[in-house]
């Protein structure tokens, strides 16, 4: 049974730069896979030659997006990326929600933390 968990990061740069490093085939492939192709709607994510597909289940520009692994049984298990501008200090803060088994959990926060230096790398942070 995979149980959600959420993962927040700060990041010092605007919500429009961000959201297309989370959105877009070219944005991902800069830190989130080797490889990631756009094809009949359905996003390919390659990783050393294995390579799974996801579907954009739901997305608001530069605010969310949301994915569903083809490969994942339960429809109702997702990834998603979510933008939050504090409106006080204009912190933008990247929220990630996922799902794991609890055994898998940590080794998930792990890969996680570890793209996400990848992204804060690529642009500049």
């Amino acid at each position: 049974m995979k149980t959600k968990y959420e993962l927040e990061y700060t990041f010092n740069t605007s919500p429009n730069f961000l959201y297309t490093r989370l959105s877009t085939p070219e944005g991902l492939s800069e830190w989130f896979a080797d490889n990631v192709n756009l094809k009949r709607g359905k996003f390919q994510f390659i990783w050393e030659g294995a390579e799974q597909e996801a579907t954009v289940i739901q997305k608001k520009t530069n605010k969310f997006i949301r994915f569903h692994w083809e490969d994942d049984e339960d429809q109702e298990l997702y990834f998603e990326f979510r933008i939050h501008t504090d409106e006080l200090t204009g912190d933008v803060a990247l929220l990630i929600t996922d799902f794991a088994e609890e055994d898998e959990k940590d080794d998930a926060i792990d890969l996680w933390n570890s793209q996400i230096s990848e992204l804060k790398h690529g642009i500049g942070l």
